[in-house]
């Protein structure tokens, strides 16, 4: 999560949808922002109390931590925004992210058949790199009644246009977005990894997302 006071956005990092990109091209603005070196100081030395405050929320934060900790007026005058990503895709992303950084975390699957029935076994225990994956975008964008409450939500399938997008409804200038750890080890269509059983698995777990962000396991049926 980005939080800029001065040019009041928030930027909600759902994992595996372009945020690390989204980070690295709005962070120099951040920089010059007069609040953000008062809040970085806080956040460092809070934990001296025993806790650490809210001055920086964790990089994947859900928009309701925002949402709770900030004051309602303040909060609902930020622009906020996040991006999304097809599940059948995003599923591909994650499989090839944790086999070349964090291999230990397979389960001892090496296939992403088997990576992703393992994955979605809910009788698997837990695991911090794998569940991120698997939790619901959704989640991210909704307070506590469920209501979405962010004011853009923009897509992983056309990042550079929706960010110059929300770059236009921050009132930033144009910004060149670069492409962080963009992958060379996958397939490009990622409906060649998938069979029907295995689409089916996702379809079933991320039926709320599909409905909502109105995404299909074919782009040209949403």
């Amino acid at each position: 999560m980005l939080l800029s006071p001065k040019h009041r956005f928030l930027f909600v990092h759902i994992a595996k949808t372009g945020g690390t990109s989204v980070r690295a091209a709005l962070q120099r603005r951040r920089w010059a922002d007069p609040w953000y070196w008062p809040m970085f100081l806080c956040s460092r030395f809070s934990h001296l109390s025993g806790h650490r405050i809210a001055t920086k929320l964790p990089r994947h934060a859900k928009i309701v931590a925002a949402k709770e900790l900030l004051p309602k007026a303040w909060f609902e005058a930020l622009f906020k925004f996040a991006f999304v990503r097809n599940p059948w895709d995003l599923q591909v992303s994650s499989f090839h992210h944790i086999r070349r950084e964090r291999p230990q975390f397979l389960g001892g699957h090496d296939d992403f058949a088997g990576f992703l029935r393992w994955k979605l076994d809910p009788g698997r225990p837990y695991q911090f790199h794998v569940d991120t994956s698997i939790e619901l975008q959704t989640d991210y964008l909704i307070d506590l009644h469920g209501d979405i409450v962010v004011d853009f939500i923009g897509r992983y399938e056309r990042l550079d246009a929706d960010f110059d997008e929300a770059c236009r409804r921050i009132g930033l200038g144009k910004i060149q977005l670069p492409h962080r750890r963009r992958a060379t080890d996958r397939a490009h269509d990622y409906r060649s990894y998938y069979d029907t059983d295995t689409a089916e698995l996702v379809a079933r777990h991320f039926a709320r997302d599909i409905a909502l962000l109105g995404y299909a396991f074919d782009p040209g049926d949403g």
